[in-house]
C-alpha cells in the first residue's frame, strides 16, 4: 500500500480492526448504554462484527468492494439488534453502492464513499449535529478527513485527522441532551453521558487510521 491509495485487502483489515476494538470496549459500550439506551450496544456491535468477519472469510480481499461492503451492511442489519444494526449497517450498504466493484481507493473515493455511508445514517436515522447520536463523531470526522484530502495530505494524515475529529465529536456529546432514539426519553437526564454510538464511532475512525497507518 501506498500513502495514496489502499487496496481491498487493507479495508478488510479495517474491518477486523473495527472487530477487535468493539469487542476489547464491549463491557465499556455497555456501560455507556445502561446509562441513557438499552444497555445492549456494546453486546450487539460486538455480535455483529464478529458475524460479519466470519461471513467474510479467508477469501474477502480477492473480490470487489461493492459486494464486500454489501455483505458487511447486511449482516449488520440481520445480526444486530437495536437502533445499531440498521444504521451501521446502512453505513456500509451506502459505502459499497458508492465504491462500485473497485479493489483499491484513492484518498478522494475512500472519503466519497465514508460520505456516501454517512448520508445513508442520516436518511435511516434522521439524526442531525447536537442530536447526541453517531452523527455528532462521524460528521466532523469526515469533514476532517475531506479537508485534508483537499490540502493534499496522505490517506494516513487524513484518517489520523478523521479520527482526532471523532474523539472530539464524541466527547462533545456527554452535556448534550439526547433528541433521538431510546436517550431522548430521558430527556434532561440524558446530559451527562457520552453517546454509546458515538463512542462506538470513533473506534471505527481509530480502526481505520490505525490500519492505514501500518
Amino acid at each position: 500500500m501506498s500513502d495514496s491509495t489502499i487496496p481491498l485487502e487493507r479495508l478488510v483489515a479495517w474491518l477486523g480492526r473495527f472487530t477487535e476494538l468493539v469487542t476489547e470496549n464491549r463491557a465499556y459500550l455497555t456501560e455507556l448504554d445502561s446509562a441513557i439506551g438499552d444497555a445492549d450496544h456494546g453486546a450487539n456491535m460486538s455480535r455483529g462484527m464478529t458475524a460479519v468477519m466470519e461471513k467474510l472469510g479467508d477469501g474477502a480481499a480477492t473480490g470487489a468492494a461493492d459486494a464486500l461492503l454489501k455483505t458487511v451492511g447486511m449482516t449488520l442489519v440481520t445480526s444486530v439488534g437495536g437502533a445499531s444494526g440498521p444504521l451501521y449497517g446502512t453505513f456500509f450498504l451506502r459505502m459499497g453502492m458508492a465504491a462500485g466493484p473497485t479493489a483499491e481507493f484513492d484518498g478522494a473515493a475512500l472519503g466519497a464513499a465514508l460520505r456516501a455511508g454517512l448520508d445513508g445514517v442520516v436518511a435511516r436515522g434522521k439524526a442531525e449535529a447536537g442530536d447526541k447520536t453517531m452523527f455528532d463523531a462521524m460528521a466532523p470526522a469526515l469533514d476532517a478527513y475531506d479537508a485534508q484530502v483537499a490540502s493534499g495530505a496522505t490517506i494516513p494524515d487524513a484518517a489520523a485527522a478523521a479520527f482526532t475529529a471523532a474523539e472530539t465529536g464524541r466527547d462533545a456529546t456527554e452535556p448534550l441532551v439526547a433528541r433521538k432514539g431510546r436517550a431522548s426519553y430521558l430527556g434532561e437526564r440524558s446530559a451527562g453521558h457520552l453517546d454509546p454510538g458515538a463512542t462506538s464511532t470513533a473506534l471505527l475512525f481509530q480502526a481505520l487510521a490505525e490500519t492505514v497507518a501500518g
